[in-house]
């Protein structure tokens, strides 16, 4: 069955040193209009405020002066629009006479590609839209904030282009070589051949390309509609069955099967631990950077140096749990993990800074083991990966206690803590590792369900848990649960008395 589905090339670049400044140009320009139209959104909603407050003054109930008060909210057209008024032209003499009071006109938006400034209103229409969703309780997971302006040198540089696919401005020069409009062809850091060779067969079709930096990096991430047929599980995968696996922080991940039968040990993959392996190197940029003055082209420095080595513990991140999950996905027919809170487990200890929990410190460094471990990573990466090699994803009941239940006769031990590394059951006197006794039971009570699925996805909800549209091809469905604890879930909190901020504008 051939469908069509999304995915994402990722190259790092090898740009010259003037590619390097119109690169960075660009990222600007794209932080630039976000701000903009973020401003643009922030005064509308400024003013609704103010004219219900008025309203409120004169006697007239609250609720009925929101619904009262009708401010619309602008969008990507109408910021569009009015930029498009009041932008000038550095090449014809600058601003127009028609710019007055606050406004930041762009003369030198010429200098970079258009769509610079369009994917940044989109993401500025998603932000404020997410705010909404978050405030008004139709988003899921945790609240998200009132949206925040971009600031250089604390977010990140990144810009996002499209094209039109029938005369594509986006494509492969050569193997090593990516073509940006406005920007010119930029030597690749490694092959492109695999995607040239999916485009040549008219098998892949370029939509648009994100460039970020990260560290001391360009990255290039080539997003492409893919034709392709759906895989079925192999003779190997289908022999292997099942794997319970279980996330941790002395071991990246247990097993209940080994990778490789002659190799039982490999049940047990071993944490590589980068952001401890980096700390030292870490805390001496970190201190240097400290001792800089703020402005000086020394801070500049210290601060790439600490950016240098964090993105590069990222990146080795990546790659073992890349290395992890492939062979996870390749390797078993299914794979069933754990739903776990990451939010809940990396909080901070209860108590205040004057008189802080007991156990502050050992918390904070659990949190940052658990973080370096990247739980969360290592499950969105399955994800999709069971879809690209036939098998499938399950998930464990949140509330399912998998450590505590013995995996031979089901029996649940009432004392077992997070000191006791060794599971010993009082009935059948089974002694065995407390991760791989979890492994087991992940295996044995994680049960998917076929269900229709959006392509290009491996789960039936999203990160935030919100469904995904039903559509395109056959997949796992996967019940969003797990937490090994007994309390019963949380209620839905009750929703703030201004939910209903203002209208909802329409995008």
């Amino acid at each position: 069955m051939q469908v069509e589905v999304l995915r994402a090339y990722r190259f790092a670049l090898d740009p010259t040193s003037a590619q390097v400044e119109v690169l960075q140009r660009h990222a600007g320009a794209a932080r630039w209009a976000f701000n903009h139209a973020l401003g643009m959104k922030k005064a509308a909603h400024e003013l609704w405020r103010h004219e219900v407050q008025q309203l409120v003054a004169t006697g007239t109930p609250e609720d009925q002066a929101r619904k009262k008060v009708r401010i619309p909210i602008p969008s990507k057209p109408a910021i569009q629009k009015h930029l498009n008024r009041i932008k000038g032209d550095s090449r014809t003499g600058g601003l127009p006479e028609n710019v007055h009071g606050p406004e930041r006109p762009c003369p030198w938006w010429h200098e970079v590609n258009t769509y610079a400034f369009q994917s940044a209103f989109t993401d500025a229409d998603r932000a404020w839209t997410n705010w909404l969703a978050s405030l008004t309780g139709k988003r899921a997971s945790r609240k998200v904030g009132y949206p925040r302006f971009k600031k250089k040198g604390r977010s990140r540089d990144a810009f996002r282009l499209h094209h039109d696919v029938k005369k594509p401005g986006i494509r492969l020069a050569t193997h090593r070589r990516l073509r940006l409009p406005a920007i010119g062809e930029v030597r690749l850091h490694e092959s492109a051949k695999r995607l040239s060779r999916l485009i040549g067969r008219q098998q892949a079709v370029i939509q648009s390309v994100t460039v970020s930096r990260g560290g001391h990096r360009w990255y290039a991430s080539v997003l492409c509609k893919v034709t392709t047929t759906l895989p079925t599980p192999t003779r190997r995968q289908a022999a292997a069955g099942i794997v319970g696996v279980d996330l941790g922080v002395k071991h990246l991940a247990v097993l209940s099967a080994p990778l490789n039968t002659d190799n039982p040990g490999s049940a047990f993959v071993e944490n590589p631990r980068h952001l401890r392996t980096a700390e030292k190197r870490l805390r001496k940029a970190q201190q240097a950077f400290a001792r800089t003055r703020k402005g000086s082209a020394r801070r500049d420095k210290a601060g790439q140096r600490v950016g240098r080595l964090h993105h590069e513990v990222a990146e080795r991140r990546a790659t073992a749990i890349h290395r992890v999950t492939k062979q996870l996905a390749a390797g078993f027919a299914t794979i069933a993990v754990e739903d776990l809170s990451v939010v809940g487990m990396t909080a901070s200890a209860r108590g205040t800074v004057k008189a802080p929990g007991r156990n502050v410190r050992q918390k904070a460094g659990l949190n940052r083991s658990v973080l370096d471990a990247a739980p969360s990573e290592f499950r969105r990466q399955l994800a999709y990966k069971t879809l690209w090699y036939g098998s499938v994803l399950a998930v464990l009941d949140r509330w399912y206690p998998s450590s505590k239940t013995c995996s031979n006769c089901g029996w649940q031990s009432p004392r077992l803590t997070l000191a006791n590394r060794t599971f010993r059951c009082d009935t059948c006197k089974l002694v065995i590792d407390r991760d791989l006794n979890a492994a087991r039971n992940i295996a044995q009570h994680a049960v998917p369900a076929a269900r229709q699925l959006a392509p290009g996805t491996g789960e039936s909800q999203n990160a935030r848990r919100a469904p995904i549209r039903p559509d395109g091809h056959q997949a796992a469905w996967h019940e969003a649960k797990k937490r090994e604890d007994t309390r019963p879930p949380s209620p839905v909190p009750p929703q703030r008395s201004n939910s209903l901020a203002f209208p909802t504008a329409q995008h």
